[in-house]
């Protein structure tokens, strides 16, 4: 039973096809104007990887921002849901999950099936979010997927005042104008954001067994360093691309459905 998921969400559009217990390929490229544009061109990819026709895919569930508007998708399923789903199965000791994508933080419980529990999100400030680095890197005139290994030069971390991403890239620059060194100041902004993301942890009622991350900014060494620091615990490493995780929930959801007989299969 060959099935996939497909999470499109403000930044990257991610594919995952699965046989059985095997994931067969993935895909991940930068979302286009377009959402289904997207969906096409990244399914497409994972296909030619795997070596398939989508006629041998029996059934596709979309996630994230984009999900309606895959048009191939038999169903589509909440990111939060996918994202517990991809994570328990991935690493099964695991019931506490931070998301950090693009355009929005969250903070996950899961039950040993990997179900929801409770959950906390913040879609409404881009603090704490990928969004939030892009447009510090942008700031400091540097390369986003830089800015973990630069922090980690850090001796002195300055302290970031600012939560608003407005005013912390203002503060930036006159940190930077004042002659802080950029590790300083780089290694100040994940402090800022670790701050942030152990809040929405606080929120579902703080660190329950191990901790993973899933998402883009989980691949910045620096932030995930001082999570850890936050937290007080040790994650635990997602053992594929983190940023793939919601869409391996998608479709271990697309596999749920069809032996359940739920899922309209794929024509």
């Amino acid at each position: 039973m060959i099935v996939a998921g497909l999470d499109i969400g403000s930044l990257t559009a991610k594919a995952v096809i699965l046989n059985g217990e095997k994931i067969l390929a993935s895909h991940l490229l930068q979302v286009r104007s377009r959402p289904e544009e997207a969906a096409a061109e990244v399914m497409g990819k994972a296909l030619a990887t795997a070596g398939l026709a989508m006629a041998d895919v029996a059934g596709v569930v979309g996630t994230g921002y984009g999900r309606g508007r895959i048009p191939f998708a038999n169903d589509t399923v909440s990111e939060i849901a996918c994202h517990g789903k991809g994570a328990c199965w991935l690493l099964p000791s695991v019931r506490t999950i931070i998301d950090v994508g693009g355009q929005d933080a969250k903070a996950i419980r899961v039950d040993e099936t990997g179900r929801v529990v409770r959950y906390v999100y913040n879609d409404k400030c881009a603090s704490g979010t990928g969004r939030f680095l892009e447009v510090m890197a942008e700031a400091l005139e540097l390369r986003i997927e830089d800015m973990g290994e630069i922090s980690l030069k850090s001796r002195s971390p300055v302290r970031i005042t600012n939560q608003c991403i407005v005013f912390a890239e203002t503060e930036v620059i006159s940190l930077v104008n004042d002659g802080c060194e950029i590790p300083d100041v780089i290694s100040g902004l994940h402090r800022a954001m670790a701050n942030r993301i152990s809040s929405l942890v606080k929120g579902i009622g703080g660190v329950e067994r191990e901790v993973a991350m899933a998402g883009g900014v989980a691949k910045n060494r620096g932030i995930y360093a001082v999570l850890e620091e936050s937290l007080g615990v040790k994650m635990v490493p997602m053992p594929l691309d983190p940023q793939l995780n919601g869409a391996v929930g998608a479709a271990l959801f697309a596999r749920e459905a069809l032996l359940a007989g739920g899922l309209t299969l794929a024509s």
